[in-house]
């Protein structure tokens, strides 16, 4: 059974490999490659704080193109649909950037308290952040699917995506963490692919070809 990451990706067949084992070798490694090229320019894009939504979909878009045509310039091509996806997600942006500050401020707060009433109170956080996590790498996967839609559209593509299946949420949840925690051995790992393997895998569960509940 193949791994959802590889499952994820449609790009042109490599020469069949030889003895050598080159060819397998070098398409295991665009599966690390391309997405951390992607994750570099969302780096890149989202140093201007209200910036990351727009970055993180315009990183969806070019992992789409990578995954369907082939198309292997996904630096660039993430720094090029920036543009249009700033003008779209701006206001979005700016509210879910203080949405995450406040889930901070208030998480750092409570993890300083000994009370009792504080652990209901840190679970509810923790709960909300990750529905936030997952709504956002939804979105971004349906908006990168999309990129002439809207924000209620991709909006309500993301809740379809993200939350329509208990089994995709989780997946997608569990995307991010394990993103991180094992690129953590790759020099600037948790940056260039914590964000781009989680939005590959929901591109690949927003693909009609999937047939996932």
């Amino acid at each position: 059974m193949g791994t959802p990451l590889a499952g994820a990706v449609a790009s042109p067949p490599l020469p069949e490999a030889t003895p050598s084992g080159w060819p397998t070798l070098l398409r295991r490694l665009e599966f690390v490659a391309y997405p951390a090229a992607a994750g570099a320019a969302f780096t890149l894009l989202a140093l201007g704080v209200v910036t990351w939504l727009p970055a993180l979909a315009a990183m969806g878009g070019a992992l789409q193109r990578w995954r369907v045509d082939g198309d292997n310039r996904l630096f660039t091509n993430t720094l090029a649909a920036f543009g249009g996806y700033w003008r779209a997600l701006w206001r979005h942006g700016l509210l879910s950037t203080a949405v995450a500050g406040v889930l901070a401020a208030n998480t750092v707060s409570l993890l300083g308290r000994s009370e009792a009433w504080t652990f209901p109170l840190l679970a509810a956080q923790v709960s909300i952040a990750a529905a936030f996590v997952i709504h956002h790498v939804a979105l971004a996967a349906v908006a990168g699917r999309d990129p002439d839609g809207g924000v209620r559209s991709w909006s309500a593509g993301a809740l379809s995506l993200g939350f329509g299946s208990p089994a995709r949420g989780t997946a997608l949840l569990g995307a991010v963490i394990s993103a991180v925690l094992l690129s953590l051995v790759v020099p600037l790992g948790p940056l260039l692919l914590g964000p781009s393997v989680p939005v590959l895998l929901a591109l690949s569960f927003a693909d009609p070809r999937r047939h996932t509940s």
